[in-house]
């Protein structure tokens, strides 16, 4: 309504503006013929034509792009519209847009009593399919704004998973390749230290079995000298001994000695034949009897 009001508004002021150049350029003198009055009227009809013309094609095309937009929402939309012509004739129709007009666009010194008490167009009949229709539309768009604010949230969330992805990946190449020169790092100094442990172990051992070494010779050398002095102390024993037997044997005593025992040899053996012939010839009787045990108090213990 603001675009068609203001575009007949220059139309308006153009057809006045055609009256006004006709009275400033043909009416200069007081008396006219009625073939000059015709003339002047002629032409002022022709370009009163012309622009009434241009402003009806003018708005007839409006139209048509106005409602080319419509329809091809509509169109997108897959709905089906249906339009009545008649209604465009419609005399009470035309009267509510005419106060529509009139009550919204009044001067502004009126313009917040208007904004309060301004009759609004009756809506188009709407009911059953459209009415539903309009509805999922609303519904739908509401969806779709959720979804934009949602997938936006989302991207962010992914944006900052991608960066926090990308700091940790760093991370951990940084501290792989720290790790790694730790690593080159302690592996050498622990094959140094191990190259010095080994040679400390095999001097020590090499020290140890020379050790082992002289001490085990020097061990041989004392049991040989311990078994040399060994035999030279048994030998020597042996024959003293030998000699101290030979001197004993050389002595009054042992002579003296050696002829008693044989002595009570004998006689113990001619009592154990008197003995054994008694035994034969007579019954054993415990008074009677001869004790062998009387031998041994006069005979030899050996």
């Amino acid at each position: 309504m603001r675009f068609a009001r203001s575009k007949r508004g220059l139309r308006l002021k153009t057809v006045d503006s055609c009256f006004q150049d006709l009275k400033e350029s043909r009416l200069v003198e007081e008396t006219f013929t009625v073939d000059e009055v015709s003339e002047v009227l002629n032409g002022l009809q022709s370009v009163v034509h012309s622009e009434v013309e241009s402003e009806l094609i003018n708005t007839a095309y409006t139209n048509v792009l106005l409602l080319r937009q419509l329809f091809s929402q509509a169109e997108k939309w897959y709905l089906k519209l249906q339009t009545d012509i008649s209604e465009l004739e419609n005399r009470e129709l035309l009267e509510q847009v005419a106060e529509f007009e009139k009550a919204e666009f009044t001067s502004s010194n009126k313009k917040s009593i208007i904004d309060s008490m301004k009759p609004k167009l009756a809506p188009l009949h709407e009911g059953g399919a459209a009415e539903l229709l309009n509805k999922e539309i609303v519904r739908l768009q509401e969806e779709n704004e959720r979804l934009k604010s949602r997938l936006k949230t989302i991207e962010s969330q992914a944006t900052n998973a991608l960066d926090e992805k990308s700091k940790l990946e760093r991370a951990l190449q940084d501290l792989q390749l720290e790790q790694g020169n730790q690593k080159d790092f302690i592996n050498a100094q622990d094959l140094s230290d191990l190259g010095n442990t080994v040679a400390a172990l095999k001097s020590e051992f090499q020290k140890t079995l020379n050790d082992q070494t002289e001490n085990q010779k020097s061990l041989e050398e004392n049991l040989a000298t311990a078994k040399h002095d060994l035999l030279r102390v048994q030998e020597q024993l042996s024959m003293a001994e030998k000699e101290l037997e030979k001197k004993f044997q050389q002595t009054a005593a042992y002579r003296n000695m050696k002829e008693i025992l044989t002595k009570k040899n004998d006689q113990i053996k001619d009592l154990r034949k008197r003995l054994a012939n008694c035994r034969r010839n007579h019954p054993t009787h415990p008074h009677q009897a001869l004790k062998e045990s009387d031998l041994y108090h006069s005979g030899d213990f050996r």
